[in-house]
């Protein structure tokens, strides 16, 4: 992975986005994948990054920050991510985890969240790895007809 380059998540990084996330998802979603990055984009806070092997992005992790609200001080959310199936297990979400954890300690955010299925392992064990545990917080859900 010497050749693994960690950088900022750009609006031409769209299609391979779209392509990882296909490939990790059998059923098409309804979340509008190139509004959440043109916005990503967009934002003076931006902490996302793609990684790229060889010129191709092979993963990504967007995330967005809170500044409050609900007991919550300024706070940062893991929103989206994922790395191509081919390069799993190899340390890539680690490292650019690792490299948000830098970018949000400059920016005096002293807490990261992130809400993952109960039943989703690989995600629970993957953030575990990196320090996650369970927060003061119950996640809430009202379906509208």
């Amino acid at each position: 992975m010497e050749k693994l380059i960690i950088r900022r998540l750009g609006k031409q990084d769209l299609t391979d986005i779209s392509k990882i996330l296909k490939a990790l998802t059998e059923k098409r979603g309804t979340i509008d994948y190139q509004r959440a990055v043109e916005e990503e984009v967009k934002n003076r806070d931006r902490v996302s990054f793609v990684a790229e092997l060889d010129s191709k992005v092979v993963g990504f992790l967007i995330t967005y920050i809170l500044y409050g609200g609900f007991g919550l001080e300024k706070s940062a959310w893991i929103g989206l991510f994922g790395v191509d199936p081919k390069y799993m297990g190899q340390g890539i979400g680690k490292r650019m985890a690792q490299e948000v954890f830098k970018e949000f300690k400059k920016m005096d955010v002293r807490n990261i969240y992130s809400s993952v299925k109960w039943d989703s392992t690989d995600l629970l064990s993957f953030f575990k790895s990196l320090g996650f545990d369970r927060s003061d917080f119950v996640n809430l859900e009202k379906a509208l007809d």
